[in-house]
């Protein structure tokens, strides 16, 4: 009897002092965390996400997507995911303030999905385009429909006359990235691009025909001909294609599960993680139109 006592003692300890460390401590670090906002409080990151984006997330968990994808980018001291494109920064606890559940994934047989919609463009955006944007991205049933780059490749849409902020890297917006390929195929990422690889996801390319991702051809329809083609038909090849006078459009939940992908977007930088996105350039940064800067051969010679 006088063992027991000890004993419990040890393991009440044991529970209580694990219980504190991994739940209590953390709770009060990370548990209040709210969107971080700039002094005017215009610039808010991030947004809570509502309608088909917010069903979307229920239909990806519904459908087990989380055992094969995760959605955090691990920090590049510990992976290669930002060498592998999947994200400009690693995760914070801040980019899921409004993610209930948080769909961090059970382990990785498939790339992660954390910035997936900063990989495809801006397809989804309401914004017009800006004067001198690149070609137009296709809509779902290869549509082409006005490319939106987002803010973050808004300076790749300036004019060519407009200067660059000096050792600006080069990079492809994501209108550009969003452009159709050669072969007729949907850009890479983009919504046409989701639902066909949601439908057939071993006809997209090389990279994917040996892929173990099941079919989701439970949330399309096929469906008879009437007049013209419906502008949202998947535009199939070979054995996935449908009969003659038949199509496949995407149902209502496939749509929210392709919006709900096109939002997955965490490049917005935040104070405490460092490696983010960098903020565009201030307007100071840039010279002032119409002012000569002065080139070494145009100076006049020191008398």
């Amino acid at each position: 009897m006088k063992g027991l006592v000890p004993l419990f003692i040890g393991l009440f300890g044991t529970f209580t002092f694990s219980w504190v460390g991994l739940t209590v401590i953390p709770n009060l670090q990370i548990g209040a965390l709210n969107p971080q906002m700039d002094e005017e409080g215009t610039d808010i990151y991030p947004m809570p996400q509502s309608g088909m984006v917010d069903r979307g997330r229920r239909i990806y968990a519904a459908n087990g997507c989380i055992y094969c994808h995760s959605q955090q980018v691990r920090p590049d001291y510990a992976s290669a995911d930002i060498d592998r494109k999947w994200g400009q920064r690693r995760s914070g606890p801040r980019d899921y303030v409004f993610d209930r559940p948080v769909q961090l994934g059970k382990e990785r047989m498939g790339p992660d999905l954390a910035n997936v919609g900063k990989r495809g463009g801006a397809e989804g955006e309401k914004s017009p385009a800006p004067s001198g944007s690149p070609a137009q991205s296709p809509a779902p049933g290869g549509q082409p429909a006005a490319a939106n780059p987002s803010p973050a490749g808004a300076a790749s849409s300036q004019p060519a006359s407009s200067p660059q902020p000096a050792g600006a890297a080069a990079s492809p917006s994501p209108a550009a990235a969003a452009s159709p390929n050669p072969s007729g195929e949907p850009a890479m990422y983009s919504e046409a691009w989701h639902h066909k690889h949601l439908y057939a996801p071993r006809s997209m390319n090389p990279d994917t025909r040996d892929s173990n991702m099941p079919a989701y051809q439970f949330l399309y329809q096929t469906r008879r001909i009437n007049g013209d083609q419906s502008a949202d038909a998947l535009q199939l090849t070979g054995a996935d294609a449908p009969p003659v006078g038949w199509e496949v459009v995407p149902t209502y939940d496939a749509k929210c599960l392709v919006a709900y992908l096109m939002s997955r977007d965490q490049s917005h930088p935040l104070k405490e993680v460092k490696g983010g996105a960098a903020p565009a350039a201030s307007p100071a940064a840039s010279p002032a139109p119409g002012a000569a800067a002065a080139s070494p051969a145009t100076q006049p010679p020191k008398k």
